[in-house]
């Protein structure tokens, strides 16, 4: 029990008031590293949700953005794409800067994003290069560095 609050902590210090308990709720299961014996990864329906990086920070699947996509209102965590880049993203490509259409305004660069089209339906997940405004102004560059497509 005191892993899982410390789980719901970080969730909630890295991504906002009352994500921990969306994200990790009580039937979670944890793995640890048989050798260092700290939290790797959280699964939930038996699907990966996230794991925990050595720096102590959550890294979300798509499966874990989903879970906060669900119950977070837009634009909260997320960058939203134009249907012509719809296709590159899925299959894991990263998201530049001319094919955003909306992003979170509080987005920081290296925060944990979720990508999705413009009905809202997840695409992929990875890390902001950009903060949420410089992806709205900006034309050119990475926007979003994808770790997982949905295709992928």
């Amino acid at each position: 029990m005191e892993v899982l609050q410390r789980l719901r902590s970080i969730a909630n210090y890295q991504f906002g008031r009352g994500v921990g308990r969306v994200l990790f709720p009580e039937n979670v299961e944890v793995r640890f590293s048989g050798r260092t014996g700290r939290v790797r990864e959280v699964y939930f329906g038996g699907r990966l949700i996230a794991t925990l990086k050595p720096t102590g920070n959550l890294s979300l699947t798509v499966e874990g953005f989903r879970r906060i996509v669900d119950v977070f209102k837009p634009p909260r965590f997320r960058v939203v794409v134009c249907g012509e880049a719809v296709r590159f993203v899925r299959e894991g490509r990263n998201v530049f800067a001319k094919h955003v259409r909306d992003a979170d305004l509080e987005i920081k660069p290296n925060d944990e994003v979720v990508v999705v089209d413009e009905d809202d339906r997840v695409l992929a997940v990875g890390k902001a290069v950009l903060t949420g405004r410089e992806m709205l102004v900006f034309r050119r560059g990475v926007a979003v560095k994808v770790r997982h497509g949905v295709n992928r």
